[in-house]
């Protein structure tokens, strides 16, 4: 087949618009390439970044919820009784054994005792009812609210989940 009749016969189907559509097409192409080579040879000194250089250990790029990093600070954090269900010993004759709040171990602790915290926050917000239905965004922002209630309440309210699970490790 002839290629020149196709092209007869495709800017015709078009209104001679194919043509026209192709060359910008091309002449888009060709300025993109040029500005990813640019870029590729540019270097302004800030050179590139990994994803691990930008968020803390353990956390994802783009979770800008409040973290546990940094709770707990003080010396005398370093050797701490534990609170709630955990200073609660079924045995008294068993020594007492001291939590390090400082240290990583226990900051991942915190973040188990706070995903439990959502849970049962995510559970009770399925009781109440609502008298309209809320778009994706409200959806999306009380979320976040409930997860920033659920890490205040971890922080604050002294469960003793962490220093169970804490303990359990040690």
């Amino acid at each position: 087949m002839n290629v020149g009749l196709i092209q007869n016969t495709y800017s015709g189907i078009t209104n001679g618009k194919g043509a026209l559509q192709s060359a910008k097409t091309n002449s888009d192409n060709a300025k993109f390439s040029e500005l990813i080579e640019r870029l590729q040879k540019q270097n302004d000194g800030r050179g590139t970044l990994s994803s691990s250089q930008i968020a803390q250990d353990g956390r994802l790029n783009g979770d800008y919820s409040t973290s546990f990093a940094g709770t707990f600070s003080s010396e005398k954090d370093k050797n701490a009784l534990p609170v709630g269900a955990a200073a609660n010993q079924a045995n008294s004759n068993v020594k007492t054994k001291t939590i390090d709040k400082t240290s990583v171990l226990y900051e991942k602790s915190l973040e188990l005792e706070n995903f439990f915290v959502k849970q049962m926050l995510s559970e009770m917000r399925k009781t109440v009812l609502k008298s309209q239905e809320s778009d994706f965004a409200q959806q999306t922002y009380e979320d976040m609210l409930f997860d920033e209630y659920a890490t205040a309440m971890t922080k604050n309210a002294g469960f003793g989940l962490a220093d169970q699970i804490y303990l359990s490790l040690v």
